[in-house]
């Protein structure tokens, strides 16, 4: 491959970056109708993506926009949701303050997200980080619920406000509790 064949592939590359960038865009504004500060967060989580995944040397060139989501979005409004979580389209973000989630974290389509969550890792017996929780399609996740650890959250499950949940879930499962125990199906 030639050079120039190398840059054409690479503007190709950003090319399907932004348009999938701007689908997801619009449709997570849709999720979040009514809801400005949901709204503006994953616009700004979106064009963060967008500028980082652009290739080398581009992406650079948005390192001032990358301190401009952190300090905005992170600092100011308090939701920790790195740029390089991946995270599906149409996540619906409810009362965001105090949400962290870990850029190791899976998030998939159609799920919700309240205030002073934290979905992250947990620190393994050698003192390195372990793997990071990955939520289903359709997930709903109360207020100031604990998800930590490599587990995984099924789709159309539900985790009750102030649950801990450390263990897998099933599909569609209600989970409530600390520890986080199945209280019914849906």
């Amino acid at each position: 491959m030639t050079n120039d064949e190398s840059v054409l592939a690479k503007l190709r590359k950003t090319r399907i970056v932004a348009a999938l960038s701007m689908k997801d865009i619009f449709q997570d504004w849709e999720a979040n109708h009514g809801n400005p500060k949901g709204q503006l967060v994953l616009v700004l989580f979106r064009l963060a993506q967008w500028v980082r995944a652009l290739p080398e040397p581009w992406w650079l060139l948005g390192i001032p926009y990358l301190a401009f989501y952190r300090i905005n979005v992170e600092w100011i409004l308090g939701i920790e949701l790195r740029f390089k979580t991946r995270v599906g389209p149409r996540l619906r973000l409810f009362h965001g303050q105090s949400l962290v989630v870990h850029e190791g974290a899976v998030i998939g389509a159609d799920c919700t997200l309240r205030q002073s969550t934290t979905i992250g890792n947990k620190k393994l017996a050698d003192g390195s980080e372990g793997p990071s929780p990955v939520l289903g399609n359709g997930v709903d996740v109360g207020a100031n619920a604990v998800i930590l650890g490599g587990i995984t959250i099924g789709d159309g499950a539900v985790v009750g406000a102030g649950a801990v949940v450390l263990k897998d879930v099933p599909a569609r499962a209600v989970v409530a509790g600390n520890p986080a125990r199945v209280i019914s199906q849906r």
